[in-house]
């Protein structure tokens, strides 16, 4: 009977003693899944985030415009920069040959702003086309301002020409052309060349 006991006892020694490793491995093995899910997760936290789904064109061009004209709209010349190409040509508001170049227009601009205050603009009516990596875009505006304190509104439509470059569009051309103003300046007062109009 000792000798039945003892089997009994050396296999429930070996029962323990497997369960104890099964178990060890287990938790070793879990623990060597939570090591590589960490090591994962940095790995991952390293890679850039990947990129949001791109705008269709037109999609991009409109809030190009929209941006674009609400920098002209606070004045911001070098927030308005980040939408035209540095070589981009103006047809100006007065007969007058093109203005070729940003620094150009931008100094026009910069020269005839401290003029107007609180403009507001309103955009109605655009069109864009798209070709490969060109497109075109067509839109009417309202303008309203004081210019110099007094009252001043006008009305237009500009044509861009954009150029896609990499993901962004820039506009390389603007013609911009004012209809008369509806409340005119005050007289011997010019105001400001449709350049620095929308």
């Amino acid at each position: 009977m000792s000798h039945q006991i003892g089997k009994f006892s050396g296999a429930r020694f070996f029962a323990v003693c497997l369960t104890a490793f099964l178990i060890l491995a287990s938790s070793a093995g879990a623990s060597d899944k939570q090591k590589n899910n960490k090591k994962n997760k940095d790995a991952a936290a390293d890679q850039p985030a990947p990129a949001l789904p791109s705008l269709p064109d037109t999609d991009q061009i409109e809030r190009t415009i929209g941006e674009m004209l609400a920098a002209l709209q606070l004045g911001e010349t070098e927030m308005m920069h980040k939408y035209y190409s540095d070589n981009v040509t103006f047809v100006s508001g007065e007969y007058e040959p093109p203005i070729v170049g940003w620094k150009n227009y931008a100094a026009i601009y910069d020269r005839q702003k401290a003029a107007f205050q609180g403009m507001q603009l309103i955009r109605r009516n655009t069109l864009i086309i798209t070709h490969s990596d060109v497109a075109w875009a067509m839109y009417q505006w309202e303008l309203d301002s004081n210019v110099n304190g007094r009252p001043y509104s006008l009305r237009g439509q500009t044509t861009l020409i954009l150029n896609k470059t990499g993901a962004e569009w820039l506009i390389v051309h603007n013609h911009t052309s004012g209809v008369f103003p509806q409340a005119s300046p005050a007289a011997g007062q010019t105001p400001a060349p449709a350049a620095t109009h929308p």
